[in-house]
């Protein structure tokens, strides 16, 4: 399987505590931001998330700077998830 650019992240939490995959996810946000640059295809803007597979937290990274959603998105409902990650892709 090879991967294309662009590419989104999306990282589980272990141990369903979302605030230990922060750290990994945006790891994988700048390792995405620089494959897309490598790879000609760069994006002014790098959507993650992470998510027990019940709960739900979203983040973003624009050049150097990473920007969080306080808010935790629970399932269900999972049209409010499903909407984000939509949007996630198509912009």
């Amino acid at each position: 399987m090879l991967i294309e650019a662009p590419t989104v992240i999306i990282v589980e939490a272990k141990k369903a505590d979302l605030k230990t995959g922060i750290g990994q996810c945006l790891a994988e946000m700048v390792a995405a931001q620089k494959f897309n640059e490598a790879n000609r295809r760069s994006i002014p803007t790098i959507y993650g998330c992470v998510t027990s597979g019940s709960a739900w937290k979203f983040m973003q990274l624009q050049g150097q700077t990473a920007t969080f959603d306080l808010m935790e998105y629970a399932i269900p409902p999972i049209d409010r998830i499903l909407g984000m990650l939509v949007w996630m892709v198509k912009n």
